[in-house]
C-alpha cells in the first residue's frame, strides 16, 4: 500500500512539472508578434553625494516591433526582435534585442563591468523549475542574463529576475559616472500583449571595493500587440537574412560553450563588432568567425 502510494506520489508530481512546463512555455510565446511598444525610463531617487550630481532626462519613446519564434524545442524558446521605423510604406528595419528562454540552465555569464562576464555554473536546486532568460546584443554578442520561475496565479501569468546587466543604450553614450545597471525584470503576460516591468539600480562597480548605488530608476515598457500585417517588412526582412544570423550565432554558442570569464573588446579596426556583421561583406562563416573571435579577449 506505501509503495503504491509513493508511486502515486511521484506519478502527480512528475504530472503537476509537465503542466507547470506547458503553462510556462505558453507564456513565453505569447510574447511573440507584432507590436506597438512604449519605453518609458524615469530616474527616481539619487544616492550621490555630489552636489552637482545631474540625473538622467525621463525618456519616453515609441516603436512599431517584431518578435519573431526562431527556436521552439523542448527545453529553450529563442525570440528575435526587429524594430520597425520610418515611413510606414517603405520601412527601415532594425534587426534589435533576441532574448533566449532555456529550462533549468545552469551555466550563466553574468555581467561585472566593463564589457566583462563572469562564467557561473549554478547547482540544479538553485535552478529546478525555473527558466534563464538570456538578453543579447544586436550582434548577438551577451548583454545579461537571470534566472527565475514563472507564476500563474489569479489570472496573471509573470516571471521575476534580477541580475546585472551593462549601460543600456540610451544611458552609456551620456553617462560614465557608473558601470552597472543592476536590473530587476518583471515580465507579465497582459490581456493586450505584454509588459517590461524595471526596478533598476545605477552601480559603481570597483575592484576589491564595496559597490556603490548612486541612484535608481523605474523602466515601464509596454508591448500591444496589433495585427501581425503591419510589419510584414520585419517578417520578409528577416527571412532574407535568417541565414546570416545563423551562422553568427552558430560562433557565439561556440564561445559560450568555452564555459569560461568571457571580456570583449569596445571596438577593432575603431569599428563596433555590430558594424562588422552588419555590413554585407561579411556574410561566410569563416568570415563571421574571424570577425567575432577578434573582439575576444585572450
Amino acid at each position: 500500500m506505501k509503495k503504491l502510494i509513493l508511486v502515486t506520489a511521484i506519478l502527480l508530481s512528475a504530472f503537476t512539472v509537465k503542466a507547470q512546463k506547458k503553462k510556462d512555455k505558453a507564456a513565453i510565446k505569447k510574447m511573440c508578434g507584432c507590436y506597438e511598444v512604449t519605453f518609458n525610463f524615469a530616474e527616481t531617487f539619487s544616492n550621490s553625494k555630489d552636489s552637482l550630481y545631474k540625473p538622467s532626462k525621463t525618456k519616453k519613446d515609441k516603436a512599431l516591433e517584431w518578435a519573431g519564434l526562431i527556436e521552439d524545442s523542448k527545453n529553450k524558446i529563442s525570440i528575435q526582435h526587429l524594430l520597425q521605423v520610418g515611413n510606414p510604406d517603405k520601412p527601415y528595419i532594425i534587426k534589435h534585442w533576441r532574448q533566449d528562454w532555456t529550462y533549468q540552465n545552469k551555466d550563466f555569464y553574468m555581467y561585472n563591468g566593463d564589457n566583462n562576464w563572469l562564467y557561473e555554473q549554478k547547482t540544479k536546486t538553485e535552478v529546478k523549475k525555473q527558466w534563464s532568460q538570456k538578453v543579447y546584443q544586436v550582434d548577438d554578442s551577451p548583454r545579461y542574463e537571470g534566472s527565475g520561475s514563472w507564476v500563474h496565479i489569479d489570472g496573471k501569468s509573470y516571471w521575476e529576475s534580477t541580475t546585472n546587466a551593462p549601460l543600456p543604450r540610451r544611458e552609456y553614450t551620456k553617462r560614465s559616472d557608473y558601470n552597472i545597471t543592476e536590473r530587476g525584470n518583471r515580465h507579465e503576460i497582459t490581456n493586450y500583449g505584454w509588459v517590461h516591468d524595471q526596478d533598476n539600480k545605477k552601480v559603481i562597480r570597483k575592484a576589491d571595493k564595496k559597490d556603490v548605488i548612486i541612484a535608481y530608476e523605474k523602466g515601464y515598457n509596454t508591448y500591444v500587440k496589433v495585427a501581425d500585417t503591419r510589419c510584414k517588412a520585419s517578417i520578409d526582412w528577416w527571412k532574407k537574412n535568417a541565414s546570416k544570423w545563423q551562422l553568427v550565432r552558430n560562433k557565439w554558442d561556440e564561445i559560450y560553450k568555452r564555459n569560461t570569464n568571457l571580456t570583449l573588446k569596445k571596438k577593432v579596426q575603431n569599428k563596433p563588432l555590430y558594424k562588422h556583421l552588419f555590413s554585407d561583406k561579411v556574410t561566410e562563416q569563416k568570415e563571421i568567425d574571424k570577425t567575432i573571435e577578434s573582439f575576444v579577449k585572450k
